[in-house]
């Protein structure tokens, strides 16, 4: 049986061959009901892309500067409006959005997502106003899920969410692998000799990501004999000033290595007199180019900006909103990052090693 080609659609559909080529993918230049009419026909008519013809124009497409295309949403859902510039870790996330909307040929407006003004009715006046066609969220530090009152905007434009998981609705999302994260940086820690390995955690924080940190530090536990496991401390609790939680679980657990996200745990070590690394090691788990000398696992936020704006991308070419049936999650690796704040391989490491 003869295959189906983009010429035989255009003499079905009356328009032509490059104009079906663009409706196919989705290219916003095609008004969207003639997208609409171009894919119902290709669909009756049981048209197949060819998958390497596909692939090398994809290549070339990629390998020429991109056009500008349209516009997307980057939404602040942080509860600070201003979180898109003067936190010490989103601003990260949203210069790999910028980056790779910019190559795709895409340009962003920003907003609020706490914005008093604005209601679920407004925002999709203004999207369709400026010719927005998807949207990102980042920021999302305290709460995972999204005010109902805008369900109606999720639901009619592809979003995507950088960081973690939604609730209410679940969204796409796009966020570092915790759980692996947490045992690279656990394993690393055993090759260097360290036996006593303890987390240190704000139980807010390890809530909003599905327990991911707790998770991975749990299965790197099992790698010891029962028994020999330190319990997390987690909380909430006061990270700039109340110590004393700390210093009890440091006194009954003594861990010869913590894990941590907090900078916060360097100061109470020190009010302790202990040195690092000589009498503890710490290990960041989110690691900083602010404080070079702590080890511990880059999260490549940057990356992951990057790879929300592919996943919001693949929606809109796809005709798919942000709540979706079956959402999807891409989770980035981490990677060590060696510092002054463990020891070197001990020789009795060596040796087991």
């Amino acid at each position: 049986m003869r295959r189906v080609t983009l010429s035989d659609i255009a003499e079905k559909v009356g328009y032509s061959k490059n104009t079906v080529s663009l409706a196919l993918r989705g290219n916003p230049q095609i008004p969207e009901p003639t997208r609409t009419l171009i894919r119902k026909a290709a669909e009756v008519m049981g048209y197949q892309p060819n998958a390497i013809v596909s692939q090398l124009m994809a290549q070339l497409r990629a390998s020429r500067t991109a056009g500008f295309q349209s516009k997307l949403a980057l939404v602040n859902a942080n509860l600070d409006s201003k979180a898109l510039s003067s936190h010490p870790t989103i601003p990260t996330y949203v210069a790999g959005c910028e980056a790779r909307a910019e190559k795709l040929g895409y340009s962003f407006d920003r907003f609020w997502l706490h914005d008093p003004t604005l209601t679920a009715e407004r925002w999709l006046r203004i999207f369709s106003a400026r010719g927005i066609r998807g949207v990102i969220l980042v920021g999302l530090m305290d709460q995972n899920r999204l005010p109902p009152a805008l369900l109606p905007v999720w639901q009619h434009y592809p979003a995507v969410v950088t960081g973690v998981r939604t609730r209410d609705p679940v969204l796409s999302f796009c966020c570092v692998d915790h759980h692996n994260l947490t045992l690279l940086a656990f394993e690393h820690a055993m090759r260097l000799g360290y036996t006593r390995p303890g987390l240190v955690i704000d139980d807010v924080i390890d809530t909003l990501v599905e327990r991911r940190f707790s998770a991975g530090f749990t299965t790197g536990q099992r790698m010891f004999p029962v028994g020999q496991a330190i319990p997390i401390f987690s909380g909430p609790f006061e990270r700039d000033h109340d110590s004393g939680a700390f210093n009890a679980w440091y006194d009954e657990h003594k861990p010869d290595i913590i894990f941590t996200l907090y900078n916060v745990v360097l100061q109470w070590l020190a009010a302790r007199g202990l040195k690092v690394p000589e009498d503890v090691g710490v290990i960041q788990l989110e690691w900083r180019e602010t404080r070079p000398e702590i080890a511990g696992m880059n999260q490549h936020n940057f990356v992951t900006g990057e790879a929300a704006v592919d996943m919001v991308v693949s929606q809109i070419h796809n005709n798919e909103c942000g709540v979706q049936e079956f959402p999807r999650a891409t989770l980035v690796g981490a990677s060590w990052v060696d510092g002054r704040s463990i020891r070197k391989v001990s020789a009795r490491a060596v040796r087991k090693s």
